[in-house]
């Protein structure tokens, strides 16, 4: 027999036992009998997730999300009202800052609660939704996040104008950015998406920023 021909046998029977060992391997991790069903795939749903968002969460983290949204929600509402009636020009720029950080940052969290197959909160607010089945809502100081304008006080802004406009928006504006750094920190604190972690501290320094700046301008009014 040839070197040749040795040689193609030698390989051939080489991948076959490559194979036995690789199918044998597979199918030798069967669950012991009476042992707990694998959770793997509940530990790890990403497959399933949309890209690039982590499927790792708590009920920590939903709450973020579905609290957060609606306070973001009203926070561009308030700043669509600025940026067509502010007086001071400085105070519309503010206005269309919010208005650009917060939009995507809606987005992003939407994102998050449908990765995680938790309920999105809808156009209505958290007046769309039944707080009861929400994560935490068994607790009384967790019935909604503080820091959001009363219908009264979005009245009473819509009927502002001018300067006096412009510093109920600020006032206002402070108000709801604090409770969102408050909401944001409690994230850092017990939630575990890292995703909505970083997203948190983004809220944190933005907002601290801002409201920095609407004390200033306040201060200058």
């Amino acid at each position: 027999m040839s070197k040749v021909r040795m040689s193609t046998r030698a390989c051939l029977a080489g991948g076959a036992l490559a194979l036995s060992l690789t199918l044998s391997a597979c199918g030798g991790a069967s669950t012991p009998a009476g042992a707990p069903p694998s959770t793997a795939a509940e530990a790890t749903p990403s497959a399933t997730a949309p890209e690039g968002v982590s499927a790792e969460h708590n009920e920590a983290d939903i709450r973020f999300a579905q609290m957060m949204i609606p306070h973001h929600r009203q926070a561009v509402e308030m700043a669509e009202m600025a940026v067509e009636r502010a007086e001071n020009p400085d105070v519309k720029a503010l206005a269309e800052q919010i208005q650009a950080a917060q939009d995507p940052e809606i987005a992003t969290m939407t994102g998050f609660l449908e990765t995680w197959g938790a309920e999105v909160p809808d156009d209505g607010g958290m007046a769309g939704m039944d707080h009861s089945d929400m994560p935490g809502m068994t607790d009384p100081g967790m019935s909604g996040m503080d820091g959001m304008t009363t219908p009264e006080q979005m009245e009473q802004l819509q009927g502002a104008t001018g300067a006096a406009f412009d510093r109920m928006f600020l006032e206002m504006m402070i108000i709801h950015h604090e409770s969102a750094v408050r909401d944001s920190e409690r994230e850092l604190a017990e939630g575990v998406n890292p995703q909505a972690k970083d997203l948190a501290a983004q809220i944190i320094e933005a907002q601290n920023a801002e409201i920095a700046q609407m004390r200033q301008m306040l201060q200058a009014s």
